[in-house]
């Protein structure tokens, strides 16, 4: 194991709580906003463990994942855009639950923890059918294309499952602004795709076919 890697992790892991709290329990002026907490119980638990996995199992992958940065200038723009989009969701969160502006009933907060823990079901699936998988947009080398299980229904359903997550996370702090602010994710989504496609296309062999195959993209005979 490597004592580097594992300090990296264990960092990169204790900044992200530590931002999640601030972005939402600053603007929320309350300890108490416990709709909060429970999105980073539901969040950073399930990834606790399989990082946990990883550094000792795999520290090759562990490393890839904590050092991907995309290359192509159209994705780092669809990543800052996405940064964005998180920052303003979760900071009018906090807001949203100071003055009460337009929250939502507990049931569909429970609702979404519901969605939102389906979602890291698919991921855990996804991860477990393409060895593939990557943080960045790039060919491996001996890289084939995936075309079983989910790959066999939507052509990215990683997509598909982050999709349900970022919509379930407004839903779990009680937010319809936030929730509004989330469907922006809908076009980043569309834009990162098309140039994923294109990428896959002229430099992945047999996507091509595949594409004709799988009609859809991220939702069965929507889109």
């Amino acid at each position: 194991m490597s004592r580097e890697l594992a300090i990296r992790g264990v960092t990169r892991f204790i900044s992200g709580v530590v931002m999640f709290a601030v972005m939402l329990l600053w603007p929320a002026g309350s300890w108490g906003y416990w709709n909060a907490w429970l999105l980073m119980g539901v969040l950073f638990i399930p990834i606790l463990v399989p990082g946990i996995v990883m550094l000792i199992h795999s520290p090759t992958l562990l490393r890839k994942r904590l050092e991907g940065k995309e290359k192509e200038k159209q994705q780092r723009w669809v990543v800052a855009l996405s940064g964005v989009m998180f920052i303003a969701s979760f900071v009018v969160a906090g807001f949203n639950f100071r003055f009460a502006w337009a929250t939502l009933p507990d049931w569909v907060t429970w609702i979404g923890v519901a969605i939102f823990l389906l979602s890291y079901v698919l991921y855990a699936e996804v991860m477990r059918e393409n060895a593939y998988l990557s943080r960045t947009i790039e060919i491996q080398q001996g890289q084939r294309v995936i075309d079983t299980g989910l790959y066999s229904i939507v052509r990215h359903p990683m997509y598909s499952a982050t999709i349900l997550m970022f919509l379930s996370i407004p839903l779990i702090l009680s937010s319809i602004i936030s929730f509004v602010i989330m469907l922006v994710y809908i076009p980043i989504i569309a834009i990162r795709i098309k140039n994923e496609e294109r990428i896959l296309e002229d430099g992945l062999r047999g996507y091509k076919e595949y594409k004709q195959r799988v009609k859809y993209k991220i939702i069965p005979f929507v889109w």
